[in-house]
């Protein structure tokens, strides 16, 4: 998939990849680039920063809470603050504007070829009904959570809260993409409720048995939860 808004920069690029046997899906905002996402899952996403409705750094880490497709950032920004930032939310390579087609094409057979061997070697999931990061484990047939096997009681909200974070760990959801996880929608007034929300479950886990997985902020994107971190409670 291609997200790209300026035409004659995605026609070229089109072109070339399909001339090289890839298939093309093209996205001009971030809202068409999450819409397609949903419904094509491509293997690959060429994504570029600059989009007329979304920054492209904000959209990298919504992409990747829809799905986990390898994602290369082509961008004319010069700030290299971009580059290192875009590869911390998810991307797996960046190429700068203007470049060389033929290096483009290189690096997308890297990543796919990475993401290929990858996965050929990861081993089978945990039961779909589980998750589990850390000593941190949700069931979720049975709607409950256990820290270092003591019970942690959470209101619905929370749960779901920690269910969206720890399916995804170490992976940055917005405070968009959460609301939309534990509510089905968003509003203005998400973002500051989520935080309120964030701030509570802090509290519950940090009083479990064990330490728990952090909550990291990550500011102005969102949160994640830390697989390796557990000192719960990184400040908003």
């Amino acid at each position: 998939m291609l997200v790209e808004d300026d035409h004659a920069v995605a026609q070229t690029l089109t072109d070339a990849l399909e001339s090289s046997g890839y298939r093309v899906w093209l996205a001009e905002t971030g809202a068409d680039a999450k819409t397609l996402l949903e419904q094509t899952r491509p293997d690959l996403i060429i994504l570029d920063l600059m989009l007329p409705d979304v920054d492209g750094l904000v959209l990298c880490s919504g992409l990747k809470a829809i799905a986990d497709v390898p994602i290369v950032i082509c961008s004319a920004t010069p700030q290299k603050r971009d580059a290192i930032l875009g590869l911390k939310l998810g991307a797996d390579d960046f190429i700068a504007k203007p470049f060389d087609i033929y290096e483009l094409e290189a690096r997308v057979e890297a990543v796919l070829r990475r993401t290929t061997q990858t996965r050929v070697s990861e081993p089978s999931p945990a039961p779909p009904d589980h998750i589990r990061v850390g000593e941190l484990i949700i069931d979720r047939s049975r709607r409950r959570v256990t820290l270092g096997g003591e019970p942690i009681q959470l209101t619905p909200t929370e749960y779901r809260l920690v269910s969206a974070l720890a399916s995804r760990p170490d992976e940055i959801l917005s405070r968009d993409d959460l609301a939309t996880l534990v509510w089905g929608y968003q509003d203005a007034s998400s973002g500051r409720t989520i935080d309120v929300h964030i701030r509570r479950l802090r509290v519950k886990l940090s009083a479990g048995p064990v330490p728990a997985p952090a909550i990291v902020a990550v500011r102005g994107f969102g949160y994640k939860m830390a697989v390796e971190d557990t000192a719960n409670g990184a400040a908003a």
